[in-house]
């Protein structure tokens, strides 16, 4: 057995559903100058943090010197098909998928963390090592395909060719130097179908692979501070965080398996939130009530301003 074949092993006993290993080089030219259009053209919105640290986002080694390898993982989120469907009180707002359960960051990092004790203790403890949980300016997406893990759709996620969308994904930069796994040569048939784009809300996505993060319901109702413009907030619907439409209607997604992680076990209180305790919160109340789980980063006001708008858009449904 290899040692990558032996890393490989440990990342999937933790718990990860697919590992894969790349080279700590740049990313390709192309995904560079697709990031600098976009965010010359502002479609970043409030997310400033997308205009820093640039030259990190397209570079694995300037996270870590003497960086030579990323070893990427993903984790499998989608749930059983039975949850949501609890009687909940008339009055609620719906919270994505990706947030039902303890927030992924707290524990991947952790297991990550173990993964690379695990190949110092194989190979030499002198080797040096950086976590990654969507907590560093690194372009994972296009890192994972070069991983062999999967191929970007047009709703901007990585699908891979067995557990589809949903999944989480972590990296661990490392000086060790890994035989790398060749890129993903699975292509997504994004191109005939454009389920995605139509289920979009607000016109976020678009056919040509533009997307634009001022419109997206998750950019809105988690980093947009201040009031949401009329013709968006009305096509929230009763989405209180996040929204994942363009996951959900993915063909990948319906075949997909499903999780199996106890972490990602979906919270019953956290699927859909009563408005009116939503209201009712206090910033005390707010961090003991979403302890542990993702709605956290939001925060009490713009969670209760969505809140408001959730409420205003049911509303406007019974007068009509």
């Amino acid at each position: 057995m290899t040692l990558e074949q032996e890393i490989k092993g440990r990342a999937l006993s933790l718990g990860f559903d697919a590992v894969g290993i790349t080279d700590a080089s740049p990313i390709a030219d192309d995904d560079i100058a697709r990031l600098n259009a976009w965010l010359r053209a502002g479609r970043a919105g409030q997310m400033g943090y997308m205009h820093r640290n640039v030259e990190k986002r397209i570079d694995p080694a300037t996270l870590l010197k003497g960086a030579q390898s990323v070893i990427v993982v993903a984790l499998n989120y989608k749930p059983d098909g039975s949850a949501g469907t609890e009687q909940r009180p008339q009055q609620t707002g719906a919270v994505a998928q990706y947030a039902w359960h303890d927030d992924y960051h707290d524990f991947m990092k952790p297991l990550l963390f173990e993964l690379a004790d695990f190949i110092g203790k194989r190979i030499d403890r002198r080797h040096r090592f950086k976590v990654c949980v969507d907590s560093a300016p690194l372009a994972e997406r296009a890192l994972a395909v070069r991983a062999g893990l999967g191929a970007v759709g047009t709703n901007h996620m990585l699908i891979h060719p067995t557990l589809g969308p949903q999944v989480f994904l972590g990296e661990l930069v490392t000086t060790a130097a890994l035989e790398p796994d060749g890129p993903c040569r699975w292509t997504a048939q994004c191109a005939t179908c454009g389920r995605c784009v139509r289920a979009c809300p607000t016109g976020a996505l678009q056919a040509n692979g533009e997307f634009d993060a001022r419109r997206c319901i998750s950019y809105l109702t988690i980093e947009h501070q201040g009031e949401i413009p009329l013709e968006l907030a009305t096509k929230m619907g009763d989405r209180v965080f996040g929204c994942d439409a363009c996951v959900l209607a993915c063909p990948y997604q319906h075949d997909a398996p499903v999780c199996t992680y106890a972490r990602l076990r979906p919270c019953p209180n956290n699927m859909r939130l009563d408005t009116e305790e939503m209201l009712r919160l206090t910033a005390e109340s707010f961090g003991s009530r979403f302890a542990g789980s993702p709605i956290r980063r939001a925060g009490l006001a713009t969670l209760q301003r969505n809140v408001r708008i959730c409420m205003a858009n049911a509303h406007d449904r019974l007068a009509t």
